[in-house]
C-alpha cells in the first residue's frame, strides 16, 4: 500500500521559516520524481518545486531564492525548506510522487503565515 504523508506545517510570522517533510512508503522512492504543490485559500493548486531522480531541482518563480527542495533516498523522504515566508505563502502544501503514469499524493499540511 502506497502512503505519502506530509508533516511540518503550522503558523509562522512573516519573514519566518518552516520546514516541511514528506515520507513515502510502498514505492521505489528513488525512481520517483518528487514535487511539492500548494493550494492557497480559494485558489487552484499550483506547483511549487520539483526534484528529479537525479537531484535536479525546479522552482516556481514565486518561491525562487526562498524555498529549497531536497530528498533523502535512504530515508524515502523529501523536504521543503521555506525561508522569508510571506502571507501569500499561506496554503495547504501537498507532496506528490510521479513515475510515468503512476501518481501518488498526500493529504496535505497547512501552512499559515500571519502576524
Amino acid at each position: 500500500q502506497v502512503q505519502v504523508v506530509e508533516s511540518g506545517g503550522g503558523l509562522v510570522q512573516p519573514g519566518g521559516s518552516l520546514r516541511l517533510s514528506c515520507a513515502a512508503s510502498g514505492i521505489s522512492f528513488r525512481l520517483y520524481a518528487m514535487s511539492w504543490y500548494r493550494q492557497p485559500p480559494g485558489k487552484q493548486r499550483e506547483l511549487v518545486a520539483t526534484i528529479t531522480i537525479g537531484g535536479n531541482t525546479n522552482y516556481a518563480d514565486f518561491v525562487k531564492g526562498r524555498f529549497t527542495i531536497s530528498r533523502d533516498n535512504a530515508k524515502n523522504t523529501v523536504d521543503l525548506r521555506m525561508n522569508s515566508l510571506k502571507p501569500e505563502d499561506t496554503a495547504v502544501y501537498y507532496c506528490h510522487a510521479r513515475l510515468g503514469d503512476r501518481n501518488y499524493g498526500g493529504q496535505g499540511t497547512q501552512v499559515t503565515v500571519s502576524s
